[in-house]
């Protein structure tokens, strides 16, 4: 067996629109695909002792034990590696419920896939269920604890922690779209002009002023004693001496910590003398040069949660500490506790485990205990001064508890400090009564405050903190995302693109949209190249000025790493025809439907999908959709056309001359076709279709009539609003097309176009593709035959697995298959074939460049009407024609 790729699936796939984010694994069984695990021997019973928590798996049977059931009547190990895959990423704390494996038409071959929910654990996933079933399947030995323990690492270094994860789940509950930015744990919530970001619980809202206050514990402190907040006597000093000043002010016993810690890193409470004064002054030197040395005011310990101004959460924090049973030593008993299935390392469970440091010891000298001290049955040993949940700490709420006065002081406090998210320490003998009675203290006030002991509490009630953040970045009435169209078909792609991105700046929108030539951003390029893809989507998503999305998808990116979004507001399919079969298991035109289909899938319930009512393959896809459905046509007399019209469909079709979408009995005159540049005078048809898809989507989406009728007016076809597609130049002899038709479908929509042109030949200049099947390959250059009187054939940019030699011979072979009477020539290199065409026009003649590197020919073009600008005098001076 081996596994021949691996790929993430980020977003909607061909595989599911809704549990989209998977790894997908091709797998070869080779010898295997003759042994499924009913003829394994042993196999059964050796799974079932490394994973007997699976018979929870109900697999297809719908029931418990259902998968053992199967792997008991025989299935393929690639299916076994899935459930594994799924099983050990839950074993390792991370939960994913869904996977799926299917063959291919090549024997042995399969695709199977799972949930993630670490992106870089579920690769490790992928390996390590291959790694499992092989060793399972062979009867080999295998450490499996060492790769659920890699999992856990991997998690733990790559996950989200529990306070951003908060923040996202509840943002996912309101269907709020997010993004993580970079490695870390930013994250974006919405799209373009409406995103807001946030890094843990520090906000896009968050002052960084009041950021730094708060970490200079002594600053924020005198401050707050300003404004009559009660704070603990103390001062900040660097020196020992400095040390001895203040235990000389205020007494023992004493506080001492960090002037700029966090997490209770470096600090100690209740200081009884000096001697362990200055021990805890070295400590806490070790995080900061500068320490706090305050009064220790006895009481519990609280910490209280404000979000935008308002008290959210409380808790009573406790120590880490263990319970003697007469028995175990501090030792066994803190590992006892450690193995408790809510704690973990660091921040990603709901408690932390217990760790030894300076001031474990410290505590335990209190006590004239060591770690192997066997405490007395039922006496309480705190190893930690502060109550921290990072330091081993639980927590109680007692949200319901706070006194309205305290309640009060705590909003005073963090807008005193002018925190949005501010977490703020209390000492006092109680939170029910008010600290001016009780002799209660703020101790600190803390930027970025962690959430668990709020989300997941050891004793009392789970606040749901995280509902608080998102209802301040996104207010009762504010729009979390942007209108997000997305466009896909076989050809028309990226001209109904560059249209509807028109259409909304003419609506007074700043769109971003992508294309196979670039990214644009309100109608400036910021990047050249094919950028159909998801992370050129992901660029415009992410981009603050942009408050309307279209973006082009391609098949490819699509399949390779999914959507950039769950949900756009409006998809459109232009047509679904043959074009790259056999690439990527997308061998038919079923295949290829279900490919595009998801871009409709994938539009809101309330949003719109655009559909070809002319293309069957369109009209299928319509039988699979819970959202509404807007049609194109060019023929209004089509029976299903006539029908949709009939059934009140939103319908744009050509009536007449006239642009007209038809809805609910309503028409609504658009323009007329001839006097729209990009139709050609209503010649060029195809183009008359994305000018049909492109006004329906908008209509759709609420931008009205006569923002589309002055985007159509002013959309004026050319080089340089439309690329590659359609461009022509005038010449005195003779006229130049450069487009980027590339499959029959395109060529013979070309063709029907350059049939309104009456040449005294025709030249083209056309190219086979490395990864096309042969058929198409021939059947694309005898189509161009049907078409041209005189073929340039030029070499591909990419030969895609096949020679130069090997595709020349399949295209000639198309064109001598329409005849002998079209005549072509062998040109290596793109540019040499526009320079060579060139050479052999004549007066009367049309070329037309099929090409995708448009940019290098246009630049040819460019200099041969140059030349043609420029008269020569006899005195070898040169003047512009005028």
């Amino acid at each position: 067996m081996k596994i021949l790729k691996k790929q993430v699936l980020r977003g909607p796939n061909v595989w599911s629109n809704y549990r989209n984010r998977l790894i997908q694994v091709r797998l070869d069984l080779e010898e295997m695909e003759d042994f499924p695990t009913d003829k394994i021997d042993g196999f059964l019973e050796r799974f079932k002792a490394v994973f007997p928590q699976m018979v929870s798996h109900e697999c297809s049977e719908g029931k418990e034990g259902g998968f053992f059931e199967r792997l008991r009547r025989g299935t393929w190990l690639g299916h076994v590696m899935e459930h594994v895959a799924l099983e050990i990423q839950s074993m390792a704390g991370m939960e994913c419920g869904f996977g799926r494996t299917k063959g291919t038409n090549i024997r042995g071959v399969y695709n199977m896939m799972f949930c993630y929910e670490v992106e870089e654990a579920g690769l490790y996933a992928a390996e390590s269920a291959f790694r499992m079933v092989e060793a399972i399947a062979k009867n080999e030995p295998y450490d499996f604890e060492k790769d659920i323990e890699e999992l856990k690492i991997l998690a733990r270094r790559h996950g989200l922690g529990p306070s951003t994860k908060s923040i996202v789940k509840e943002a996912q509950r309101r269907g709020i779209p997010w993004m993580r930015l970079g490695t870390n744990s930013k994250i974006q919530l919405g799209f373009g002009s409406a995103q807001k970001r946030f890094q843990a619980t520090m906000t896009c809202n968050t002052s960084d002023a009041a950021v730094r206050l708060a970490g200079n514990k002594h600053a924020a402190k005198e401050l707050l004693a300003t404004h009559c907040i009660p704070v603990a006597k103390g001062d900040s000093c660097s020196t020992v001496e400095g040390l001895k000043e203040i235990v000389d002010t205020i007494g023992f016993p004493l506080v001492i910590k960090p002037i700029d810690g966090n997490q209770g890193r470096g600090a100690t409470i209740n200081i009884p003398d000096y001697e362990a004064a200055v021990t805890a002054f070295e400590y806490a030197k070790q995080i900061s040069n500068y320490v706090i040395v305050e009064r220790f005011v006895a009481g519990s310990d609280y910490r209280l949660l404000v979000i935008d101004g308002k008290l959210i959460a409380a808790a009573k924090r406790i120590p880490a500490m263990v319970t003697g049973d007469g028995v175990r030593t501090i030792d066994e008993l803190i590992h006892e506790v450690n193995s408790e299935s809510r704690r973990g390392d660091g921040h990603e469970s709901s408690l932390t485990k217990i760790h030894f440091d300076q001031d474990t010891f410290t505590q335990l000298e209190k006590y004239d205990y060591t770690i192997a001290s066997i405490p007395k049955k039922g006496e309480i040993i705190y190893l930690k001064s502060t109550a921290n949940l990072s330091t081993g700490g639980t927590a109680e709420d007692v949200t319901d508890n706070v006194h309205p006065e305290n309640k009060f002081l705590a909003e005073r406090v963090a807008k005193i400090i002018g925190l949005d998210i501010c977490g703020i320490d209390i000492m006092a003998e109680s939170i029910e009564e008010p600290l001016r009675e009780n002799g209660g203290v703020v101790l600190e006030v803390n930027a970025a405050p962690g959430f668990r002991m709020h989300l997941d509490p050891s004793v009392g009630k789970s606040r749901n903190v995280a509902s608080a953040v998102v209802d301040m970045l996104y207010p009762q009435g504010t729009q979390p995302t942007i209108p997000l169209f997305a466009v896909t078909g076989t050809n028309g792609k990226t001209t109904t693109t560059r249209l509807l991105a028109h259409m909304a700046k003419s609506a007074g929108y700043v769109p971003g949209y992508t294309t196979t030539d670039g990214i644009y951003i309100n109608g400036y390029k910021i990047k050249s190249g094919d950028c159909s893809g998801p992370s050129s989507g992901t660029l415009v998503l992410q981009d603050p000025t942009v408050d309307f999305a279209v973006l082009e998808t391609a098949r490819g990116g699509l399949l390779r790493s999914g959507l950039c979004f769950d949900h756009c507001d409006v998809g459109i399919i232009t047509n679904i025809a043959e074009d790259h079969l056999g690439l990527n298991d997308i061998h038919t035109l079923e295949d290829l439907t279900n490919v595009k289909g998801v871009i409709a899938r994938s539009v809101r319930k309330n949003g719109w999908a655009v559909l070809n009512a002319e293309d069957d393959n369109c009209l299928k896809i319509a039988d699979t959709l819970d959202c509404n459905i807007a049609y194109f046509a060019l023929d209004p007399t089509d029976d299903r056309v006539h029908h949709l019209i009939n059934t009140d469909a939103l319908v744009a079709t050509v009536e007449g001359n006239h642009i007209t979408i038809i809805y609910e009995g309503e028409k609504y005159r658009i323009e007329d076709v001839t006097n729209i540049p990009l139709a050609e005078g209503g010649k060029a048809r195809f183009m008359v279709a994305n000018i049909l898809a492109a006004s329906v989507a908008a209509f759709a989406w609420g931008i009205s009539v006569d923002h589309i009728r002055e985007a159509l007016l002013t959309f004026i076809p050319g080089h340089e609003m439309t690329p590659g597609r359609m461009n022509l130049f005038e010449f005195k002899n003779y006229k130049v097309l450069v487009d980027y038709a590339h499959n029959p479908h395109g060529f013979l929509a070309l063709k029907e176009y350059l049939d309104n042109f009456h040449p005294k030949r025709k030249i083209g200049i056309i190219a086979g593709i490395g990864d096309r099947r042969d058929e198409d390959t021939i059947e694309l250059a005898r189509i161009a035959a049907t078409m041209f009187d005189h073929i340039i054939v030029r070499q591909e940019h990419s030969l895609r697995g096949k020679t130069v030699d090997e595709i020349n011979a399949l295209v000639v072979k198309g064109i001598q298959s329409a005849g002998p009477k079209v005549t072509y020539d062998l040109v290596p290199e793109e540019t040499e074939a526009i320079v060579h065409a060139f050479k052999i026009l004549k007066k009367g003649d049309l070329l037309v460049a099929l090409s995708d590197g448009y940019d290098a020919v246009i630049k040819v073009i460019q200099q041969e009407l140059d030349k043609e600008s420029v008269i020569a005098l006899p005195n070898d001076t040169h003047v512009e024609a005028v």
